[in-house]
């Protein structure tokens, strides 16, 4: 037979493995403690008839302990699933502990209490939105990074191998030698032969494009305010003239004219109008025409 101021002796005066001291209390960490202090009403293991309430996957249960299934190990704790509604439970709590110590049976109810609110911000916490920490694994990273990078270079090579092979058996260099199956050739084929027509389609889009009407920014006349002038042409360059072919066209007459310094142009010494000179060419026949306007 059990007794219990023995092992409460043993416990409280020796060495307990559920026993945690510390500088002001000291606390239990066996399970089935109903306050978690380290006190003779409190310990599990020094009352023979005992009671708690724990929690299992959101559902409460009630658990007690009695002197008569002492010598049972397996049956020595017998469990009650306590209601979800709070008044039945409490109902339930009182029940079963009828003829238990006043002690244990308000425990029993304060910490049914304590359980019930922190299932019910566990429900609250789960319903709203949380952020999710995903650790972040550099050494795998960067294993998987060199790993792409030797699988790219691989392709590449493979790549350039299946091209060279494939070019040589269009020039026929293997003929007989090796026994090639012909449908990876043909397929190798289709497949030229499909990127030459997206290319000659390419090409016809682009001429398509280039034969509509183009239009030109008109920028000649910001090139004539920047250079002062406008440039001559392959066309004008043709007949440019210069002072002895005018001389010659107008004879000795024009001798007696003289040039202006500041203008550049061509006066008489006793009179004070100018002569102009207009000067024709006719391209076909290349031959020069000549008048003077006064």
């Amino acid at each position: 037979m059990q007794h219990d101021d023995v092992v409460w002796s043993i416990i409280n005066k020796t060495f307990c493995s559920h026993k945690v001291n510390t500088k002001t209390q000291r606390f239990c960490r066996n399970e089935y403690n109903l306050t978690g202090m380290c006190n003779r009403s409190s310990c599990p293991l020094a009352n023979s008839q005992y009671a708690t309430v724990r929690e299992e996957n959101g559902i409460i249960y009630l658990y007690m302990k009695t002197a008569e299934r002492s010598a049972f190990p397996k049956k020595l704790w017998e469990k009650v699933k306590l209601s979800r509604n709070f008044e039945k439970a409490i109902h339930q709590i009182n029940e079963n502990l009828l003829y238990w110590p006043g002690f244990i049976k308000s425990k029993c109810k304060q910490r049914f209490v304590k359980i019930t609110q922190y299932l019910i911000r566990m429900r609250k916490l789960k319903l709203r939105r949380q952020k999710l920490l995903v650790p972040i694994q550099r050494k795998i990273e960067r294993r998987e990074r060199r790993r792409e990078d030797k699988a790219l270079v691989a392709a590449r090579i493979e790549k350039g191998v299946e091209k060279a092979l494939l070019e040589r058996l269009q020039k026929g260099v293997y003929e007989d030698l090796y026994n090639i199956p012909q449908t990876a050739f043909d397929s190798a084929l289709r497949e030229d032969e499909v990127e030459s027509e997206e290319e000659v389609e390419r090409e016809e889009e682009f001429e398509v494009e280039n034969d509509g009407p183009q239009f030109v920014a008109a920028d000649s006349d910001s090139e004539e305010s920047d250079s002062g002038k406008p440039e001559l042409t392959d066309l004008d360059s043709n007949f440019e003239t210069d002072d002895s072919d005018i001389e010659d066209i107008q004879g000795p007459s024009s001798s007696k004219s003289k040039k202006d310094g500041k203008g550049g142009k061509f006066t008489k010494k006793g009179g004070k109008s100018k002569s102009r000179i207009e000067i024709s060419y006719e391209m076909e026949h290349e031959n020069v025409q000549t008048g003077r306007v006064s």
